[in-house]
């Protein structure tokens, strides 16, 4: 295998970050998912968060910007938003007044109903090279967290920037990795110090897709390669992306700060290309998006941090035909404009099984007893609404569950599924919570032919079906 590579990708200007929570054995991960706006043919914001919220189990946002009708649109949904200011201003949001009036302007006015949760300032800004930036870059972080604190906003919405792996002088092997001389104690180290103090992630932009070559397709892909050694701690790597992780990992372990949680904040996969392009095609998209989800989802870490999970923004939400630059730059979406899929990467929200129980509804109340999968599917099931149910069925299945006595709990104000307040939504947790005491049968999914199982895990940040 060749070298490790860098991802010194410029940055991506008005962008959305999609996160879906993925549940699976070993940990618990966030995906994140880029929806770009630099197209002609894009669905309009209200139509993309009502998709989101019916149709995906993505529960997260981010802006790259603080569009009003985005925000707008975003609001009494549920989902997590993150906005973005764009690098030209941060010098401007220095002092604390500054960043007071940019809540005030551009938070206050959304909130609380839309659940805005992290303010990004800037965007790559070190890979700018612009002094004004740069150095202006933490005392806006800090202004905008004493603005937030002021407010008494400061615990539920954090401050954080991404960077490309630009900010790295050495890659390879991964346990080498350092900072760029200069910014390492100038820049980062005070920036890696105002992460810690305020429980915020540092973010970075990793892309194996600039890295690769004909002969590491395979390591960027996560598809099975023979590896590279590191040869200072004898670890072999099996992806390119851990490679990078590690490399970044190792940096900030160099400069004492190696417990920090890093979220990958833009990571992705072009599913068309320019002609003669090597693994740019649907399929290659899809391994590398469908594997990325897989792994950084699974526990298991990278080699130098295991046991870990990661935060993961995958780029992008759909395809964007105005986009400048080669074919590939126009195709990273996962979906087309009008909402199909690209290919499968296994974020749509699966409804209803093939096969639908009948029964006419759910009857009286047997003595619980503990919950066990039904031997003819294999694996554990949910019980969730038919796509299309009735509001006020899904309202009565909601006051028939309840009423029994079972822990309704989480879906009444300030539980941890009480938001997104929708019937639909309420509706899912109390047929599911059903579904589960009865012991996991079809025929207590039926609920009047309005619900049916699913194999997909439908939990969403701290919300556990």
């Amino acid at each position: 295998m060749g070298n490790f590579a860098l991802n010194f990708a410029s940055s991506r200007r008005c962008i959305l970050l999609l996160l879906v929570s993925i549940f699976v054995q070993g940990g618990e991960g966030s995906i994140g998912v880029n929806y770009g706006t630099m197209a002609s043919d894009l669905p309009p914001p209200a139509k993309v968060a009502h998709f989101l919220l019916e149709s995906t189990i993505i529960n997260r946002v981010r802006l790259f910007d603080t569009n009003p009708d985005i925000l707008r649109a975003f609001a009494h949904t549920g989902i997590a938003v993150t906005i973005t200011i764009p690098n030209d201003q941060i010098p401007h949001l220095t002092k604390i007044r500054s960043a007071q009036q940019w809540l005030k302007t551009n938070v206050q006015p959304h909130i609380p109903a839309t659940n805005i949760v992290r303010i990004l300032v800037g965007n790559e800004v070190l890979s700018t090279t612009n002094k004004l930036f740069i150095t202006g870059l933490v005392p806006a972080m800090q202004a905008l967290h004493n603005a937030l604190v002021d407010a008494s906003w400061d615990r539920q919405i954090k401050v954080s920037t991404p960077h490309s792996l630009g900010i790295l002088s050495s890659s390879t092997p991964p346990s080498s990795g350092k900072f760029r001389q200069g910014y390492d104690i100038h820049v980062l180290k005070p920036l890696l110090t105002f992460l810690q103090s305020t429980n915020s992630p540092f973010m970075v932009n990793p892309y194996p897709y600039f890295g690769y070559s004909p002969e590491t397709l395979d390591f960027a892909l996560f598809r099975p390669n023979p590896g590279v050694l590191d040869g200072n701690t004898k670890m072999l790597y099996t992806n390119m992306l851990d490679a990078q992780l590690d490399a970044v990992f190792s940096a900030m372990k160099l400069v004492g700060f190696e417990d920090l949680e890093i979220v990958i904040a833009e990571t992705g996969w072009p599913s068309q290309g320019d002609p003669a392009q090597v693994g740019v095609d649907a399929q290659s998209a899809e391994d590398y998006n469908r594997n990325l989800i897989q792994h950084v989802t699974s526990g298991y870490g990278t080699p130098l941090m295991p046991n870990r999970t990661f935060e993961t923004f995958v780029f992008s939400l759909f395809n964007e035909n105005l986009k400048p630059g080669p074919t590939p730059e126009r195709n990273f979406g996962l979906f087309r404009p009008d909402m199909t899929p690209t290919y499968n990467v296994g974020v749509l929200r699966h409804t209803a099984s093939s096969t639908t129980p009948k029964n006419s509804g759910p009857g009286p109340v047997p003595v619980l007893a503990p919950a066990s999968p039904p031997q003819s599917r294999g694996g554990k099931l949910w019980c969730l609404p038919k796509k299309g149910a009735d509001p006020e069925a899904l309202q009565k299945n909601i006051d028939y569950v309840c009423g029994l006595g079972l822990n309704c709990g989480p879906i009444k104000q300030g539980g941890l599924c009480f938001m997104p307040n929708t019937v639909r939504a309420h509706a899912a947790y109390a047929m599911n919570v059903y579904f589960q005491a009865m012991g996991r049968k079809d025929s207590d999914c039926d609920f009047e032919q309005t619900g049916a199982t699913t194999a997909v895990d439908p939990s969403y940040g701290k919300c556990k079906y």
